[in-house]
């Protein structure tokens, strides 16, 4: 049962997963940790770097560390499967 539920929230969290190589600023500032100035700086590093192929590359933008990463990382996506 356990197993069930945790596939189930798996599955939910990738489905609606934001997915960083899309994401616009008003997308990024609803997830907690990410205010404008952070979610500017993510999409003009995007702009300048390409796509990210990690959720850890968001590691590359000023005022990113690992303590907002392992906040938002379970909020994110890294590609766009759809």
């Amino acid at each position: 049962m356990k197993k069930l539920l945790f596939m189930l929230i798996a599955s939910a969290v990738a489905v609606f997963a934001l997915d960083i190589n899309s994401a616009t600023k008003a997308d990024f500032v609803k997830i907690k940790g990410i205010g404008a100035k952070k979610a500017e700086r993510i999409i003009s590093y995007r702009k300048e770097h390409g796509k990210f192929n990690s959720i850890e590359e968001l590691k590359n933008v000023k005022g990113i560390g690992d303590k907002i990463i392992e906040v938002i990382k379970s909020e994110l996506k890294e590609k766009n499967d759809s």
